[in-house]
């Protein structure tokens, strides 16, 4: 165990900085000894609108860490939720005509694709890259297949981009607070690997969040975060459409979906209590009238994340866990049940509620995966140039 050893976090999200500092306790486990949340200031619209307001309170808020903790921070690992990420999945190949598959076989593969990535997407830079299938003599393999025989070889890799002039700005922020960054790292990466550990034999799952005023969604595959979106609704437009269409109140509509157990089994007939109008004009509004109106827009939601996106349409949607994340603070919580009866229509997927992950949870996976690895992360080997003297006495002694 290194004795004083501490790891500075930042996550940046949609509402926050939110600075953690982590260490390894007597037992070698990790664990947070500082955390400290500052309101998002120059960033809008996913980007860096104001690049000296963001250092600044970056800057002004690691001094005061250091400060307090009487610590100097060498690097830091960054956490980010925004800045529109890109996804590509593409897929290198090798004919063998029985012979072995090699390391440089599969070197060559990873390199020829990250440099067809790196030539198309002029204005991105590579975050992550995935080793997310291999395919030998069209079965699947599990590990790289190094020594196997076979006649055709092919391997998927699934990329993460962000923008470059994002990326510069964060390296120069970092640079001028004398921090490198050590791992740059998809919230949706790290929640992704934590529920893949967590459920064991499980690698290939969507993952669905409805906040109140937006939406998520990732998937990933075989280990692999493949694909990530957000939107721009969430569980207020429920509350909205109950209230337009019954003229109430937003929070008199709260305070009855509070109240009252919304099912499937509820009687035509059957009529909100008078006490549960608060401040507003008694009316006879059928219960059953409320839960059609949350199901029929709970539904749309559903078709709009995950049945008909067609930006989901290349991926296998048969079989496969949605995990639902629930926060049982939260006013939507009350849909629970409504979001879990409709996104396990037609058997194709076994919905599985999770609680928001905790800060804890979260800093114990990025923090594994930032000093080991994961074990699906693919990187480039460098090829190195060679002097025209050592290109002859290869070409001479080969």
């Amino acid at each position: 165990m290194i004795e004083n050893f501490k790891t500075l976090f930042l996550e940046i999200n949609k509402t926050n900085f939110s600075f953690f500092v982590g260490e390894i306790d007597e037992k070698n486990n990790f664990k947070i000894n500082f955390k400290l949340n500052v309101p998002l200031e120059g960033i809008e619209n996913n980007r860096i609108s104001n690049l000296e307001k963001v250092f600044n309170l970056i800057k002004e808020n690691i001094y005061l860490l250091e400060e307090k903790l009487n610590y100097i921070f060498k690097d830091l690992v960054l956490i980010i939720e925004n800045f529109n990420p890109k996804f590509i999945n593409l897929s290198g190949f090798k004919k063998l005509n029985g012979s072995q598959i090699s390391r440089e076989n599969i070197t060559y593969i990873l390199n020829t694709l990250k440099s067809y990535v790196d030539k198309t997407e002029l204005d991105k830079t590579t975050l992550h890259i995935f080793n997310s299938e291999f395919k030998l003599d069209e079965k699947k393999i599990e590990n790289l297949p190094i020594g196997l025989f076979g006649n055709f070889y092919s391997h998927e890799l699934s990329f993460t981009l962000i923008n470059t002039n994002d990326y510069k700005n964060l390296m120069q922020i970092f640079d001028n607070c004398n921090l490198k960054i050590k791992k740059i790292l998809l919230k949706s990466f790290i929640k992704g690997s934590y529920l893949s550990n967590k459920n064991i034999h499980t690698n290939t799952f969507f993952q669905i969040k409805i906040n109140k005023i937006n939406s998520a969604l990732f998937y990933f595959e075989n280990d692999a975060l493949k694909f990530e979106q957000n939107f721009n609704f969430g569980s207020d437009i429920i509350f909205k459409d109950i209230s337009k269409i019954t003229s109430l109140k937003i929070e008199t509509v709260k305070n009855i979906l509070n109240k009252i157990k919304f099912t499937q089994n509820l009687t035509k007939d059957e009529i909100i209590e008078k006490e549960l109008f608060k401040d507003e004009s008694f009316r006879k509004i059928k219960k059953n009238l409320i839960y059609e109106i949350a199901y029929a827009r709970i539904k749309e939601i559903s078709e709009l994340i995950l049945f008909k996106n067609i930006n989901l349409r290349c991926f296998n949607k048969s079989s496969m866990p949605i995990f639902f994340e629930t926060n049982t603070k939260s006013q939507d919580y009350v849909f629970l049940q409504m979001y879990k009866t409709i996104f396990s229509t037609g058997d194709k997927f076994d919905v599985k509620l999770v609680e928001d992950l905790s800060s804890e949870e979260l800093l114990k996976t990025a923090h594994k995966i930032a000093h080991f690895g994961w074990n699906k992360e693919a990187i480039p080997v460098t090829q190195v140039k060679k002097s025209l003297i050592a290109k002859l006495f290869e070409a001479i002694f080969s």
